[in-house]
C-alpha cells in the first residue's frame, strides 16, 4: 500500500530515509556534473578536442539546468512530484550511457546536456518535495541533510574524478553513474511517498521577485561570485599540469586537499554568518579574486599554488552557504520561487563563467608557442645536464638530489 502526502501532512517515521534518499540523488547529480573538471585533459586527448573545448562540457550542463529550473517545473506541474523525480534519475542514468559510449564530441556534449537537464530540474522542486516530506518543524534539518550531499559532491568531484580518471579512465569514471543511478530509482520505487502536484512556481513569478531592489542586487552578486570562481576552477587540472608541471599523483592531493579545505570552511562559516552576514558576503569574493591573481603569479611554484589553492576551497565553498543564508532573510515568504530563482542564475553563471574561462584559456596557450618551445628546450637541457632522460616529469614535491647518490 502507497503513501500520500501532501503539505499539511505530518511527518511519517519513514520520511527520514525518503530525506537521504534524495541526499544521495543530490550526491550523484553534482558529482556529475563537475567530475569533468578534473578530467579534461584526457578527454580532451581521446575525442580530439582542445581542454577548453572539453571544459565547455561544464557550460553545456549548465545552460541546460537554467532551462530545465526556469521551465521544467511548470511543464510537469500535472506530475506527481515522486514520478518527476523518477524521470530526473531516469536521465541522469541515459546522460551516463551517453557520455561512457560517447564516439564523438557531439554524442558526449548531447550526455552532457542530460545531466543539466535533471540537476537543473531536481533543484528547482527540491524545497518543496521537502517541504511535503517532513513536518515543518523538522524541515530546517531536511534541506541540511540536502545541502550536505551538495557539498560533500563539490568536495570529492574533483579529486574522485582524477583518481578513477587514472585508474579506470575517464569513460568508466562517468559509467560509475549508471549502476548508482539504477540503485536510487530503486530506492525512490521503495521510500518516495506519492505526492499530488500541487502549484507550481512559473518562471513569471520567479522574476517578479527582482521588483525587490535588495533581492535583485544580491542575485546580481550571487551570478559575479559563481561565474569567477567557475572561470578558474573548471580548468584547474591542465593549469596544474602544463603551468605547475604536477604529475598525476601530485595533482590528485592537491585537488584532495582542495576539497578537505572546503569541508573545513563549510563546517567553519555557519558560525561566522551569525554576526558577520555581510562581511562573508563580501570578503569572499574578494578574498577568491586576491588568490587568482596570485595564481597567475606563483603557478609556476607548486608549493605556493597548493596553499593558494587550500585557501580556495576554505573559500568557496561557504559561498552558496551564504548566499541561502541572505536569500531566508529577505524574502522568507517566498523561498521555492526564490530558489528557483537562484538555481537559475547559479547555473547560468556556471554556464558563462567555464565558457569565458574556456575561451581565455585557449587564447593564452595558443599565443604563447614560441615561449613554450622555449621552456621545454631549456627543460630537456636541463635533464640531459643532469643525466635523467629526456622528458621525464618529475614530482614537484619530491626533489631528485642525484649529487648525494653519486
Amino acid at each position: 500500500m502507497e503513501t500520500t502526502y501532501d503539505s499539511q501532512l505530518v511527518e511519517a517515521p519513514g520520511a527520514w530515509g525518503a530525506v537521504t534518499c534524495l541526499s544521495l540523488l543530490t550526491f550523484v547529480l553534482v558529482a556529475s556534473e563537475f567530475m569533468p573538471v578534473s578530467l579534461l585533459t584526457p578527454i580532451a586527448t581521446e575525442l580530439a578536442i582542445t581542454e577548453g573545448q572539453a571544459g565547455q562540457a561544464i557550460s553545456i550542463s549548465g545552460f541546460f539546468a537554467v532551462a530545465a529550473s526556469l521551465f521544467g517545473n511548470a511543464l510537469l506541474a500535472k506530475l506527481d512530484r515522486r514520478m518527476v523525480v523518477l524521470v530526473y534519475t531516469a536521465i541522469l542514468v541515459i546522460s551516463g550511457l551517453a557520455i561512457t559510449f560517447a564516439p564523438n564530441y557531439l554524442v558526449f556534449m548531447l550526455g552532457r546536456a542530460l545531466i543539466g537537464v535533471s540537476v537543473g530540474g531536481f533543484w528547482s522542486l527540491s524545497t518543496a518535495i521537502l517541504a511535503r516530506i517532513v513536518s515543518r518543524r523538522d524541515l530546517p534539518r531536511a534541506i541540511a541533510m540536502l545541502q550536505g550531499g551538495t557539498a560533500f559532491a563539490t568536495v570529492i568531484a574533483a579529486p574522485l574524478g582524477s583518481f578513477l580518471g587514472a585508474l579506470i579512465g575517464w569513460r568508466g569514471a562517468f559509467f560509475i553513474v549508471v549502476p548508482i543511478g539504477l540503485a536510487a530509482i530503486v530506492w525512490q520505487l521503495a521510500v518516495l511517498p506519492r505526492m499530488p502536484a500541487g502549484q507550481a512556481a512559473s518562471a513569471g513569478r520567479m522574476f517578479g521577485l527582482l521588483s525587490n531592489r535588495a533581492f535583485a542586487i544580491g542575485m546580481a552578486a550571487t551570478t559575479l561570485a559563481f561565474m569567477g570562481q567557475f572561470s578558474l576552477s573548471t580548468y584547474l587540472r591542465p593549469f596544474l599540469e602544463g603551468i605547475t608541471g604536477l604529475d598525476v599523483t601530485a595533482l590528485s592531493m592537491v585537488l584532495f586537499g582542495l576539497g578537505l579545505a572546503g569541508l573545513v570552511g563549510t563546517s567553519l562559516v555557519g558560525f561566522v554568518l551569525r554576526r558577520q552576514l555581510g562581511a562573508v558576503l563580501i570578503g569572499l569574493p574578494a578574498a577568491l579574486a586576491t588568490i587568482a591573481l596570485l595564481l597567475i603569479a606563483l603557478g609556476p611554484f607548486a608549493a605556493a599554488t597548493t596553499v593558494l589553492l587550500l585557501l580556495w576551497g576554505l573559500f568557496t565553498t561557504p559561498v552558496p552557504v551564504a548566499w541561502n543564508t541572505w536569500m531566508t532573510r529577505v524574502i522568507p515568504s517566498d523561498l521555492e520561487a526564490g530558489g528557483g530563482l537562484q538555481v537559475a542564475l547559479i547555473q547560468f553563471a556556471i554556464t558563462f563563467g567555464a565558457f569565458a574561462g574556456g575561451l581565455l584559456f585557449d587564447t593564452v596557450r595558443a599565443g604563447r608557442p614560441a615561449s613554450d618551445r622555449l621552456d621545454a628546450l631549456r627543460r630537456r637541457c636541463g635533464e640531459r645536464a643532469a643525466g635523467e632522460p629526456p622528458g621525464v616529469r618529475r614530482n614537484p614535491f619530491h626533489a631528485a638530489h642525484h649529487s648525494g647518490n653519486s
